[in-house]
C-alpha cells in the first residue's frame, strides 16, 4: 500500500500520570454509577465477601445477542476464582470476580466500566467488548487496568491502562495474510462496522509481505442470518489469476452463517479455498461444517496461542474440569477462554508479586509499568508492558506480543501446520492503518 501512514493522534495525551488518572473521575461519572445496579447484566460473584481480605475484578463479555457472544469467558472468570479460594487464594486473599454483559452494545459496554469503577474493583481481566470507546474513558478515568482484553479493537492497543495478552485481530490478519502468499486473489468478507474497517489493511500488510497484492475488501452486516449475495460475489472475485483463489471469512460468530452460504455457492467454484483467524473458527465449527468433508478442509488458520491439543493447556483444563464440568459455556478450545486463563495467570502473578501489600488498581498499575515480567507457560512469550513499544510508530504502542501460530485444517482436524510461533512485527511495521 502506497500513502503516507497515520498514526492515532489521541494516545499521547491519554498518557497521564498514575495519580492524575486516579483524580480525573468525572462528577456526572459518579452520578451516573449510582442508577447502574438495574440493567447493567452485572453478576456478583460469589467467592469472596468485600473487605480488606479480598481482592475484587471483573470480567465482562457480550452474551445472549444477535451477534458476536462469549458466555464462556466470564463464565470461566469465576470457576478459576472458585479454584484459586479453594487452594487459599491469592497471598491468603480470596478473589471476587464481578461479570457483566455488554450486550454488544456501546452504551451497556459503559455502564459495567462504571460499575467496575463504582465497585472499586482493581482491574478488568480476561475481558471481550467491541466499544472501548465508550468503557475505556471510565477506566482511565478510575485508574483501572485492562488487563488481557480479546484484541477486538485498536484502543486496546493504545490507552495506557490496556495491557494485551495477544497482537489481537491486527497480528492474526497479517500472520494470516502472510500464510496466503502463494494464493490467488484473496477477498475478506469482514463486518461492515468500525472495527471491520481495521481489518482490510491488517490482512494487506501479510500478503504484502510475502508478495501478494491487496485483498478485495467486501463488507457484509455483523448480525445478518444469510451471506448468499456476498458468498457468490467472493466467489467470483477470487477465481482466475494464477493459484487458487482464498476467501477469508472475519465475521466472528457469524462466519459459520457465511460459510453456510459459501457451500452453497461454491459447487461452481470447487478451486477456491478458504483461510480464516481463530475466533471466527474452531474444532467445533469445523465438525459443524463436515469435518475433513466440509469448506476449512485444508484452510489456514491463525491463532493467538498453541493448539487446543497441546499440553501447555492442561492446568486451564484441569481447573475446567474440577469447578466448571458440565458447564458447556465453557470450551477449552475457544479462544475467548483461552484468553481470559492468561489474562488470570497474569493477574495472578502481579497480586503475588505485591506480597502482602495493599492490592489496589493504583498498586496493580505501578507493578506492571514499572516493568514486571510475566510468564504464562509458554502460551505467549514472557510479556511484559512499556508504554512505548515497537509498535508505536504504527499506532499500536501497547502491542507487546505479535507472536501467532499458524495451524491447518487437516482430516478435519485443527492441527499445527508450523513449529512455534511466527513473529508479524515487521509485517505490522508496514501496515497503512488509518485511524
Amino acid at each position: 500500500m502506497t500513502g503516507r501512514r497515520r498514526t492515532r493522534s489521541t494516545f499521547l495525551p491519554g498518557l497521564l500520570t498514575r495519580h492524575a488518572r486516579n483524580g480525573i473521575l468525572s462528577a456526572g461519572t459518579a452520578v451516573a454509577c449510582a442508577s447502574l445496579l438495574a440493567g447493567c447484566g452485572v453478576v456478583p460473584g460469589t467467592t469472596g465477601d468485600a473487605g480488606g481480605d479480598t481482592i475484587t475484578v471483573m470480567t465482562w463479555a457480550p452474551q445472549n445477542t444477535k451477534a458476536t457472544n462469549k458466555p464462556g469467558m466470564p463464565a470461566f472468570a469465576r470457576a478459576y476464582a472458585r479454584w484459586i479460594n479453594a487452594g487459599g487464594g491469592i497471598n491468603g486473599r480470596k478473589l471476587n470476580v464481578l461479570t457483566c454483559n455488554d450486550h454488544n452494545d456501546s452504551v451497556a459496554a459503559a455502564k459495567c466500566a462504571r460499575r467496575a469503577a463504582k465497585e472499586n474493583v482493581v482491574a478488568v481481566v480476561g475481558s471481550y467488548s467491541q466499544y472501548a470507546g465508550s468503557f475505556f474513558p471510565s477506566l482511565e478515568g478510575a485508574g483501572i487496568p485492562y488487563i488481557g482484553g480479546y484484541g477486538i479493537t485498536n484502543d486496546e492497543f493504545t490507552s495506557p491502562l490496556s495491557y494485551p495478552v495477544n497482537g489481537g485481530q491486527p497480528a492474526l490478519l497479517a500472520g494470516l495474510g502472510s500464510a496466503l502468499s502463494d494464493c490467488g486473489p484473496v477477498a475478506l468478507i469482514r463486518p461492515d462496522t468500525l472495527a471491520g474497517d481495521q481489518l482490510p489493511p491488517l490482512l494487506d500488510s501479510g500478503l504484502k509481505a510475502g508478495g501478494h497484492r491487496a485483498s478485495n475488501d467486501q463488507r457484509a452486516a455483523e448480525d445478518a442470518t444469510a451471506y448468499d449475495d456476498q458468498a457468490e460475489r467472493a466467489l467470483r472475485t477470487t477465481t482466475g489469476g494464477t493459484g487458487q483463489g482464498c476467501v477469508v471469512p472475519a465475521l466472528g460468530d457469524r462466519s459459520g452463517t457465511f460459510m453456510d452460504s459459501f457451500r452453497r455457492a461454491r459447487e461452481d467454484y470447487p478451486d477456491v479455498r478458504t483461510a480464516t483467524v481463530l475466533g471466527s473458527v474452531d474444532q467445533t465449527v469445523i465438525d459443524a461444517t463436515g469435518g475433513a468433508s466440509g469448506p476449512y478442509e485444508g484452510s489456514y488458520i491463525t491463532g493467538w496461542y498453541p493448539v487446543a491439543s497441546d499440553p501447555r493447556w492442561d492446568e486451564m483444563k484441569r481447573v475446567i474440569r474440577q469447578e466448571a464440568f458440565g458447564d458447556n459455556r465453557i470450551d477449552p478450545a475457544d479462544a475467548g477462554v483461552q484468553t481470559t486463563w492468561i489474562a488470570y495467570t497474569v493477574f495472578r502473578q502481579i497480586a503475588e508479586s505485591l506480597g502482602d501489600g495493599e492490592v489496589t488498581a493504583d498498586t496493580v498499575t505501578q507493578a506492571l509499568d514499572d516493568g514486571l515480567k510475566v510468564s504464562t507457560g509458554g502460551l505467549t512469550p514472557t510479556l511484559q508492558w512499556q508504554f512505548q513499544d515497537k509498535l508505536a510508530a504504527v499506532g499500536f504502542p501497547r502491542l507487546v506480543n505479535a507472536n501467532v501460530t499458524l495451524q491447518v485444517v487437516r482430516e478435519g482436524r485443527l492441527v499445527s501446520a508450523r513449529k512455534g510461533f511466527v513473529d508479524t512485527t515487521k509485517a505490522l511495521q508496514d501496515a497503512d492503518v488509518d485511524y
